[in-house]
């Protein structure tokens, strides 16, 4: 397996999206998205308008924050622009960061990692429960040849609960 750092030219970038739900759909043998409105915008509706919080870091030695929708914008109370690149490591309080360090290991070796309780901190500084939690791999399907395996570009976490800590 290798790791790959990704890059968006927006928060509704397509090719982002496709490897966001293929790659869940890929691990989890279901679908990410629940039916979405007719135009079949799911993109624009995933980051508009779902009522679930999803982010996405990269693979960098310090991971940081590629994707966030607006649910996580607002659970977080971060920007687009405060949330892109912001190291994902601040979104847990420094007493957790360790065991959040081991869950994202876990999830790096194993591909997915389902429900998930952790404990996070805002941009304002409150802290609060992430629940209901399933985090992957987002993952390419390498194009070398049969047996040389996937390349990992980031991870990501879909958040479907949360509450006050």
């Amino acid at each position: 397996m290798r790791t790959d750092v990704i890059a968006l030219s927006s928060p509704l970038d397509t090719a982002f999206f496709s490897l966001l739900k293929g790659s869940y759909e890929q691990l989890l043998g279901r679908a990410l998205l629940p039916k979405v409105p007719d135009d079949g915008d799911e993109a624009n509706w995933l980051y508009h308008d779902a009522p679930f919080a999803v982010l996405a870091q990269n693979t960098a030695d310090d991971p940081a924050f590629v994707y966030a929708n607006i649910a996580a914008q607002r659970l977080f109370a971060y920007s687009w622009e405060e949330f892109s690149g912001l190291p994902s490591r601040l979104s847990a309080p420094a007493a957790d960061r360790a065991a959040r360090n081991r869950l994202m290991a876990g999830v790096l070796s194993h591909g997915y990692a389902e429900g998930y309780r952790g404990l996070r901190v805002a941009g304002t500084g409150q802290r609060f429960w992430i629940e209901n939690v399933t985090i992957w791999n987002l993952m390419d399907a390498d194009t070398d040849g049969p047996g040389s395996g996937d390349t990992v570009r980031g991870q990501a976490a879909l958040i479907r609960a949360w509450s006050n800590a």
